[in-house]
This record gives C-alpha cells, structure tokens and sequence, in this order.
C-alpha cells in the first residue's frame, strides 16, 4: 500500500512537472500544439491555461479566432457557465461574421440555461436564458437549432410556472386567501395554455370563497361576487377537469347561499346553460375555457337595482 501510493505522488509530480515545462517554454507554437492536443484529449483545464497564455501572441494572426473560440468552450466543458457565457459574447463581439456565429450565440444562451436553478430559487438566469433563445430564434429564423431553442424556452416557462404556483399555494395554505387570490389569477393569465389552467382557476374560486367566508356580515355580498367576476376565470364542468367539476359546483352552490343571505334576493339555484336552451348559452359554449354565467339581478327590478 505504501508503495502504491509512492508511486501515484511520483507520477503526479511527474505529470505535473511536463506541464509545467510547457507553460515556461518560449515557443507560442509549440504551446499552442500542446493546447490543441490536450482540448482533443478532453483535459480542458490544462488547455485552457495554455490557449489563455498564447492569446496575446497570436491576437493579431489568423489563428486567434479558433483559439478563442476552443478557450471559450474549456470554461464551458469545466461547467464554468458564467465565465463560459461570457467569453462566447466576446467572441461574437470580436468576430461578428464568424461562420461560428450562429453557433456561438446559440451557446450564449444554453450557458445560462446551464445556470438554471430548481424553481423554488432565485429564476434570474433562467429568464435570461428565455430572453437570449428568443433572440436568438429571431436573429437566425431559418437555424437547425431553432426547434432547441424553443424546447427550452418551454423547459425555462415550466420551471417559472412551477415556482409562481408553488407562491400562490404557500398564500393559499398560509391563510392568506385574498393574497392566494390574486397570486392564482396571475398565474392563470400568464400561463393561459397551462395543464392545470383548470385547478387554477379553482383555486382562484376557492381563495376568494374562503376569503369571503372570513369576512364581516356587511361584506359578504360583495366578496363571493368576486368569485365569480375575475377577467377570464370561468370554470365549468368537463369532462377533462376530473373532480373538479364536482368540486367546482360545491363551491358555487355554498357562494350563491352565501350571496341570498347576504342580499336577501330569492335564488332560483345552479342551473346548466342547456336548460333554458337546447344549445346552451353562445358565451359559454363558444368559449375556449371553462365557465359559468352569473345572473345577480335585473336592472329594471327596483330592489335588485338598490342593492
């Protein structure tokens, strides 16, 4: 055991010490040789050091492009995003019609989307990786890449849902209902094409009843109307929202005896739209979304029009 590790100190020193002969030999070529044998051989960090050392040499050749542009990507195999992200504008700034170009600015972006961390932290990066994808679909409309680009969007999107749902619901179990409220209503509008646009409007249903539900007497007219009033939350049974349905109708049935207590206006109950008609009402039936209709009174009724 001794032995062994006597000789893996000595072939470290070894190794070390024919590295350390290339950084002080004089010869740039020579060392850019070695750079490029070690970036073939996957040791970024020795590569980078040797790419970084010849740069000054080599800036005013021809050479220097592809010597920054492998520097570039050593940061970026070593999982030095930031740095990585960095040195890939640089070169797009040093070397605009680079045929690399395209490329370069793809990677601009994927480095911070490398940067990305899990929803419940800080999404800065992760916007910035949104935005520099979008541009660069934009920039370069006909690239192989594009398709890339816009899955991660998508990824960067979920990741961003995820965390405002994750708020929404911590206001909700907080007891901060009108908070909860307001947090889902958000959520919804801007993640409309969502998976669970449905339970989100739920729970914007559930928020403002359990909002209502705390309120003084002389305020409990108003605030289950707002259950029913928010811009573009109309939740409706379908036969692809599961439970919630059911869930849903509770809840309405629990608000409209909450809103007849309250306004002492007769109800005449929770109604389908295909009761009065056939092909239910065009509001509902033509829209994208679930939804209810709400009829709280009639303007030419002299009680419902002083409530």
């Amino acid at each position: 055991m001794k032995f062994l590790l006597i000789f893996l100190s000595l072939v470290i020193l070894s190794s070390c010490g024919g590295f350390n002969k290339i950084l002080k030999n004089h010869d740039p070529n020579y060392k850019l040789r070695m750079a490029e044998q070690y970036y073939v051989k996957k040791k970024y960090s020795k590569a980078q050091q040797l790419f970084e050392d010849v740069m000054p040499y080599f800036r005013p050749q021809k050479e220097f492009e592809n010597i920054y542009y492998k520097y570039a990507y050593c940061a970026f195999y070593q999982q030095d995003y930031l740095n990585a992200q960095n040195l890939f504008k640089t070169y797009l700034e040093i070397f605009p019609t680079s045929l690399n170009a395209e490329e370069v600015d793809y990677m601009k972006g994927y480095s911070y989307f490398k940067l990305s961390p899990k929803p419940e932290l800080d999404q800065t990066n992760t916007i910035k990786a949104m935005g520099l994808m979008q541009i660069f679909i934009n920039t370069h409309p006909g690239s192989a890449r594009n398709k890339d680009a816009n899955d991660i969007i998508d990824i960067c999107r979920k990741k961003l849902e995820i965390k405002d749902y994750r708020s929404a619901q911590l206001y909700f179990d907080l007891g901060q209902f009108r908070a909860a409220g307001v947090a889902f209503t958000s959520l919804l509008n801007s993640y409309p094409e969502s998976e669970k646009s449905d339970e989100y409007m739920l729970m914007i249903i559930k928020s403002y009843y359990r909002f209502a539900e705390l309120s003084v007497e002389e305020k409990k007219l108003e605030s289950p109307s707002k259950t029913n009033n928010i811009s573009d939350v109309k939740p409706k049974a379908s036969p692809t929202n599961g439970g919630k349905a059911d869930e849903f109708e509770t809840i309405t049935k629990a608000d409209l005896d909450e809103m007849k207590k309250a306004s002492q206006i007769p109800s005449i109950g929770v109604w389908s739209d295909g009761r009065i008609y056939d092909s239910g009402f065009a509001v509902l039936r033509l829209s994208k979304m679930p939804g209810v209709l709400l009829e709280l009174g009639f303007v030419n009724h002299e009680k419902d029009r002083n409530i």
